[in-house]
């Protein structure tokens, strides 16, 4: 107890207060001068964003690899590789088209199929009313090539349902909504043999499913099959005939007298919107831009001749000697992507760059049925390869054939994209029958026309 007392009071001081001294168990910071820390500063900064672009680019590579190994087809399914032989030998045997796969094949596409074309349409002539499967309502037209455009094939695809639905009867022992489920899908099938689907067809193919699945069961056949013909012409004529009317609405307000509007090929949408300017006579001229091989804008530059508007021909490799006296550009699309990326004819992301790059505002007129929840980087993943022997002959002038014996040369492969991407960066507005948009709000877009219920 006393040597206890003894330490206490040792370690009490004269003044009575009690003093702890306490040891700090971290080392002091050794002093850096301003100049020390920004450069520490500096290299903290650039060690961060290498490992930020080391991710980048490893989720870009991953992304890539995603779009090529499974892209999802129009229809919601997954579509087949064709650089996949084994996936290959069971597409050939299932194949009512009978198509000879293409000899020089270009290695940056082998995910595409690649067939020589002018030869599947004579075998199927012969033998197109023999087939069980088939509806002779679904198929010549399309796989020749006489439908283009992508509301004029999702028209024609939907009344060749109509028809379907019409000759339809169901099996004994089978119900409605299964067997002619089943006979659709064998349908659409056949459309990708003849030619790929476009994002519009596969949403109107998804509508058509829906409503077939959600058809009461205890509903007589000849009710069934009359409320899904209803259904199929609402879609026809609400979301395609009554859309673009709409579009024509929101797309004329934005022309102004003196404008110089700029097109690229023969977009249906933006000939309404023009036509219909034209008719509320505001005063503006139009440049038509187009491109080989198909050169559309031909047809387009006839109509609207023939309607007294002023109009400018040239073809894409003159848009930047012509931009600077454009005012707007206006531009159709086959779809638009949910990252507002806009797929539409090869050259118009050439076209939208460029305007950009001078400062001209590009709108974008498309239909909401057309607007899809994939998102797409580039024009290599998925894309629809044309007929390579047209890009090889001079147009008009068949005495002219300068790569004659050239076509089944090895060292030698013809390329013929007919879409491509282009990046939300260079559009300023879409124009939709919801409204003007930017491209930042494709999602809600998307997410709004699901809500009635017509794509989910």
């Amino acid at each position: 107890m006393d040597s206890m007392a003894a330490a206490t009071s040792s370690s009490v001081p004269a003044s009575g207060l009690t003093t702890v001294s306490v040891k700090s168990s971290k080392p002091l910071k050794e002093k850096t001068t301003k100049a020390e820390r920004r450069a520490l500063q500096d290299a903290q900064r650039a060690a961060s964003k290498g490992a930020s672009l080391d991710v980048f680019i490893l989720a870009l590579h991953v992304g890539i690899i995603s779009c090529l190994y499974c892209v999802l087809s129009a229809e919601g399914g997954k579509a087949p590789l064709y650089d996949d032989e084994s996936r290959v030998v069971k597409a050939k045997r299932r194949a009512v088209v009978k198509q000879t796969e293409a000899k020089n094949r270009v290695e940056l596409f082998r995910h595409l199929p690649q067939y020589e074309h002018g030869t599947q349409l004579p075998d199927l002539e012969t033998k197109f009313f023999l087939l069980d499967p088939m509806h002779p309502a679904v198929g010549l037209q399309y796989l020749s090539g006489d439908i283009s455009g992508g509301n004029a094939r999702c028209i024609a695809m939907l009344q060749a349902f109509q028809e379907v639905v019409k000759d339809y009867s169901t099996p004994p022992e089978k119900t409605l909504n299964r067997d002619l489920t089943a006979k659709i899908s064998s349908y659409v099938s056949f459309l990708i043999e003849c030619r790929p689907l476009s994002v519009s067809m596969g949403n109107a193919i998804r509508f058509v499913k829906n409503r077939i699945a959600k058809l009461p069961i205890m509903l007589f056949e000849s009710e069934a099959k009359a409320a899904l013909q209803s259904d199929i012409q609402r879609l026809i004529s609400e979301k395609i005939v009554a859309a673009d009317k709409a579009i024509v609405r929101h797309a004329v307000t934005k022309i102004r007298d003196g404008d110089v509007l700029l097109t690229y090929g023969s977009p249906s949408a933006v000939e309404m919107v023009l036509l219909q300017a034209h008719e509320l006579r505001k005063k503006f001229r139009v440049l038509v831009v187009d491109s080989l091989p198909k050169l559309e804008g031909q047809l387009l530059l006839r109509r609207l001749i023939k309607r007294g508007i002023d109009c400018t021909y040239t073809h894409i490799n003159a848009i930047s000697y012509i931009m600077h006296e454009v005012t707007k550009v206006f531009l159709g699309a086959s779809s638009v992507l949910s990252n507002g990326t806009v797929y539409s004819r090869v050259g118009t992301a050439c076209v939208a760059m460029v305007a950009s790059a001078f400062r001209v505002p590009v709108l974008v007129c498309c239909e909401a049925y057309k607007f899809h929840e994939r998102v797409q980087l580039d024009s290599i993943c998925s894309n629809e390869l044309g007929d390579p022997n047209v890009i090889s002959k001079v147009h008009g002038r068949g005495d002219i054939n300068y790569l004659d014996g050239l076509t089944n040369n090895a060292n030698l492969q013809f390329l013929n994209l007919m879409y491509d991407a282009t990046p939300s960066d260079y559009i300023s507005m879409i124009i939709t029958d919801y409204g003007m948009v930017p491209p930042t709000s494709v999602p809600v877009i998307v997410r709004e026309y699901q809500k009635e219920h017509l794509l989910v």
